[in-house]
């Protein structure tokens, strides 16, 4: 009869065997170090891209869409660590933040992208961020749309309210029409394809910035913005475009 000490050691090396069995099976997982940070960026083709942010657009809206595309076509060439990345959490981004329609999500995703992906990604947000403001936009056509887009508005912000209504203005449509989410679907596209361009450029090192703040916007941070007389704000984005009417001197809307 086998004492009980015997049958606790027996027990207990079929338990170890098990455990060291289990971790050979899976030493890739074990010996695996966390990734570092940044992670490293290799040049995607911006079109490429730009039709997964379109196909991302209709999975999960703009922020995830715009993301997506981003990290998930690192993924699909590289596997790890970009494969763990839970894109599914730029779902919310949709409609500026949970459709709080604050920073536009098509911009918010690149951003989150660019700084997974850069060291110093100011530079290259502040671009996109610019290029955004001051561009007739969309300036992307998808290859297959669901819809066809034919006007463009400058949004003058990169708000997500701002840039919708600019829009709908002057396509003439409502804010919950079928042609402002086509549009919003090809704002997708297009915002991932300028940022896929800054962060090739950034790689290559031939960035240029091309959209420097605009002059009125530098006379206001130089009163409202830090060392200012007031310093009672602080931002980059276009203040005009709410608080006063562009040419004159605090005249009020």
């Amino acid at each position: 009869m086998t004492s009980r000490r015997e049958a606790l050691r027996m027990i207990g090396l079929a338990t170890g065997s098990m455990l060291i069995g289990t971790l050979a099976g899976n030493r890739e997982l074990v010996a695996a170090p966390k990734p570092g940070f940044p992670w490293m960026y290799e040049k995607l083709d911006p079109v490429v891209a730009a039709e997964r942010a379109y196909k991302g657009y209709w999975e999960g809206r703009c922020c995830y869409g715009s993301f997506e595309a981003i990290v998930g076509e690192l993924a699909d060439r590289r596997g790890a660590p970009y494969n763990t990345f839970p894109s599914d959490m730029m779902r919310i981004g949709v409609g500026g933040g949970a459709d709080w329609t604050t920073l536009c999500g098509a911009i918010m995703g690149p951003m989150f992208a660019m700084s997974l992906l850069s060291k110093d990604p100011m530079a290259a947000v502040d671009e996109l961020f610019g290029w955004y403001e001051q561009t007739a936009l969309p300036d992307y056509q998808p290859k297959n749309p669901k819809g066809l887009i034919t006007v463009t508005s400058i949004s003058r912000s990169p708000l997500c309210h701002v840039s919708v209504s600019r829009w709908c203005k002057a396509a003439k449509v409502k804010s919950f029409s079928k042609e402002r989410t086509e549009r919003c679907a090809w704002m997708t596209a297009a915002c991932t394809k300028k940022a896929v361009e800054i962060l090739n450029a950034r790689l290559e090192g031939t960035f240029k910035a091309s959209y420097p703040l605009p002059k009125h916007v530098q006379e206001c941070r130089s009163c409202h913005d830090n060392g200012g007389v007031l310093e009672n704000a602080r931002a980059k984005m276009d203040c005009g475009v709410c608080h006063f009417n562009l040419g004159t001197s605090h005249k009020k809307i």
